[in-house]
């Protein structure tokens, strides 16, 4: 009975997290995008101003994983078009989650990704970044800041196929990119502008299915979050541990069932 209640109460927080969620939030993102091509189409034709888009391929939370060590990455859009343009669209509540480096790392990741050692350079496919922002990240009021590769001494494009987008989540007009992003910013169908946006979000909120999918999803995400503020707590007791050399790194790895490296790395980052 005591676990049945723990398990009820786990689902009424869950409920009522679902209530408060919008698109800018990853978990009902990743739902409310997952297979969905025809939101995707949707959502990057107003975005990149591309009427012609057409996508074959839509997924949400793709792991590019890299190889000897460098930083893998979890997408939270990943989509093909009927032409092989390659689109990745990212949400982006904290301005520190949009760096430009970190659009460059996801640009650079995705052409790795697209490229076999068979192929020719010519081969790699048009590519387009999009970071979502909450807030505006360049503060100038625009609705979309395009970035493209110039060449500073010809003033013409360089044209390497390469495609950079933040789009300003907080942008209010009369746009569809300005009802587009009211949308991402609403918690509720019933407040949204686009049919397409309001009925998917709809599903997830109102539906049975829906909910219970969702439902699953949080309880995961909450499992992780408490998966991870266990972790932090862990780091910072060893990392007190190494300030006042208090222990050995191989009694510490051994105390604080972590390897040796993660210890090291630890070791390491406080020497930085």
């Amino acid at each position: 009975m005591d676990t049945l209640d723990k398990a009820e109460r786990r689902h009424q927080r869950a409920l009522e997290r679902l209530r408060l969620l919008r698109p800018f939030d990853d978990e009902f993102m990743r739902c409310l995008f997952r297979d969905n091509i025809p939101l995707a189409q949707f959502t990057l034709r107003i975005l990149t101003g591309r009427n012609d888009i057409v996508i074959t391929k839509c997924e949400t939370q793709k792991d590019m994983k890299r190889l000897g060590g460098a930083r893998s990455l979890c997408l939270d859009l990943y989509a093909k078009d009927t032409i092989f343009r390659i689109y990745n669209m990212e949400t982006q509540r904290e301005s520190g989650g949009a760096d430009p480096k970190r659009a460059r790392y996801h640009s650079s990741v995705v052409d790795i990704e697209n490229l076999d050692a068979s192929q020719d350079f010519s081969e790699l496919p048009e590519t387009y970044i999009i970071f979502i922002t909450e807030t505006d990240f360049f503060g100038e009021g625009k609705p979309v800041y395009r970035i493209e590769r110039t060449n500073l001494d010809t003033g013409k494009p360089f044209a390497d196929g390469t495609h950079i987008l933040y789009v300003n989540g907080a942008y209010r007009g009369d746009s569809d990119i300005g009802k587009l992003m009211h949308d991402f910013s609403c918690a509720s169908a019933d407040d949204m502008n686009f049919r397409i946006m309001a009925d998917n979000t709809r599903y997830l909120k109102e539906n049975e299915k829906g909910v219970r999918s969702m439902c699953k999803v949080i309880e995961e995400l909450v499992k992780e979050e408490r998966e991870e503020e266990r972790q932090d707590v862990k780091e910072e007791i060893v990392e007190k541990m190494l300030r006042n050399k208090a222990l050995p790194l191989e009694e510490i790895s051994k105390y604080f069932d972590l390897s040796l490296d993660e210890v090291k790395r630890i070791q390491a980052r406080l020497s930085a």
